[in-house]
C-alpha cells in the first residue's frame, strides 16, 4: 500500500494538470428571468449568449435559466444584489421596490412609436441617467431591452376617450398608473395578477391594461368583449448584472457584453411583433370587438394622461425623479 501512494498522487497530479485547460472560462454568469423558453426575452438572450461566447473566445459563458428557475423576479433582483446570482433581466414594473426612479417608465407614452426615436432615447442621455440610478442600488444596469406595449381592454365600449369615464380597471400597486385612469375619469383598483381573470368575469373590474400576447397567453379576451390597441404602456427590461461580477470582467469584455445586448434588439422587437400580431388574430378570431387607435387619438390619450401620471411620479420620487424627467424632457424634444 505504502508503494502505492506516490503512484496515486502522480496521477491525481496529471489530473489535476490534464483539468486545467477546462478551467479557461474565466467567467460564468447564470442570468435568471420570467419567460418561457419560447418568448422573446429568452430566445435572444440565447443569442446574446452565443455573441459573447464567441467574441470573448469562450471566456465568458453565460448561463441563461428561464421561467423563474432561479426565483421570483424580487427573489432574483436580490440575489444580484447579494451576489447570489450574477444577472437578470428583469421587467422594469418589478422593480419599482428597488429603484423607484425607474417608475419613470410606467408613464403612458413616455417612448415614442417610431423604433429609432425610441432607440435614441433609450442610447441617450436619459437612458443613460436611468441606467446610472442603479449604481447606488448594489446593482449594475447595462441596457434597457424593449418588450412590447401595453393595451386597454374592457367590457363597457371603448370607442372614445370619454366611454372610459365611470369604468373600473384593474392595475399594478402603482400611484402612477392610478393617476393615468384617474385622468380618464375611470377608477383604477390594484389587484394580484392571479385574480384578474376572475374579476373580469364576476365584474369585480370591467377592464385591464395589458400586451396583447398576455392578453392572449393569459386568456384575458374569453372574458372581455372590447380591445383598444392604444399601445400606451411601454414595457421595458432592464439588464441587470452584479456589481462585483460586473467589476471583475476587463474591460475590453464589458464592452463586448454590452454590444451584444444592443445589437439584437431590432432582432428582438421583430421577433416580439410577430408574437404580439399573432395574439391579436387569435384575440380578433375569438369574437373580441378590437379597434386599432389613430395617430391622432394616441395624441389625445397621451395630452390626458402623462401629466397626471408625471406629478404622480415626481410626488413619489421626489427631486431625483424631477431631475430625470428633466432629463427626458430635454431629450425627447429633441427626438
Amino acid at each position: 500500500m505504502s508503494q502505492s501512494t506516490p503512484f496515486l498522487s502522480a496521477l491525481l497530479l496529471a489530473g489535476l494538470a490534464m483539468a486545467s485547460p477546462a478551467l479557461a472560462q474565466d467567467y460564468v454568469a447564470r442570468i435568471g428571468h420570467l419567460e418561457s423558453t419560447q418568448q422573446s426575452r429568452h430566445i435572444h438572450l440565447e443569442k446574446v449568449a452565443e455573441l459573447v461566447s464567441e467574441r470573448t473566445d469562450g471566456d465568458v459563458e453565460f448561463q441563461i435559466f428561464p421561467q423563474g428557475q432561479l426565483g421570483n423576479q424580487r427573489q432574483m433582483n436580490e440575489g444580484v444584489q447579494l451576489g447570489t446570482l450574477e444577472a437578470t433581466v428583469a421587467p422594469a414594473a418589478f422593480l419599482g421596490g428597488f429603484n423607484p426612479l425607474v417608475s419613470i417608465l410606467d408613464i403612458p407614452y413616455l417612448i415614442p412609436e417610431d423604433p429609432d426615436k425610441a432607440a435614441a432615447l433609450r442610447d441617450g442621455p436619459f437612458g443613460q441617467a436611468l441606467l446610472d440610478s442603479f449604481s447606488d442600488k448594489g446593482m449594475v444596469a447595462i441596457d434597457l431591452w424593449p418588450n412590447g406595449k401595453k393595451q386597454f381592454t374592457s367590457n363597457e365600449p371603448l370607442d372614445t376617450l370619454g366611454d372610459f369615464a365611470g369604468q373600473k380597471f384593474r392595475v399594478m400597486d402603482s400611484s402612477i398608473l392610478i393617476e393615468q385612469f384617474n385622468a380618464l375619469g375611470a377608477s383604477a383598483i390594484a389587484l394580484p395578477f392571479g385574480e384578474l381573470y376572475t374579476s373580469l368575469q364576476t365584474g369585480v373590474v370591467d377592464g385591464e391594461e395589458n400586451p396583447l400576447d398576455t392578453i392572449k397567453a393569459m386568456k384575458f379576451y374569453e372574458v372581455q368583449k372590447n380591445l383598444v390597441v392604444s399601445d400606451h404602456g411601454a414595457m421595458e427590461d432592464v439588464i441587470l448584472f452584479n456589481p462585483m461580477f460586473w467589476d471583475s470582467l476587463p474591460e475590453n469584455y464589458q464592452t463586448i457584453i454590452k454590444d451584444a445586448f444592443a445589437e439584437v434588439i431590432p432582432e428582438l422587437t421583430a421577433h416580439k411583433a410577430a408574437a404580439v400580431e399573432g395574439a391579436l388574430e387569435t384575440i380578433k378570431e375569438a369574437g373580441t370587438n378590437v379597434r386599432v387607435a389613430d395617430e391622432t387619438e394616441r395624441a389625445e390619450f397621451r395630452d390626458v394622461m402623462f401629466g397626471p401620471a408625471s406629478a404622480a411620479y415626481v410626488a413619489k420620487t421626489g427631486d431625483a425623479g424631477q431631475t430625470l424627467l428633466d432629463i427626458y424632457t430635454e431629450a425627447y424634444g429633441k427626438l
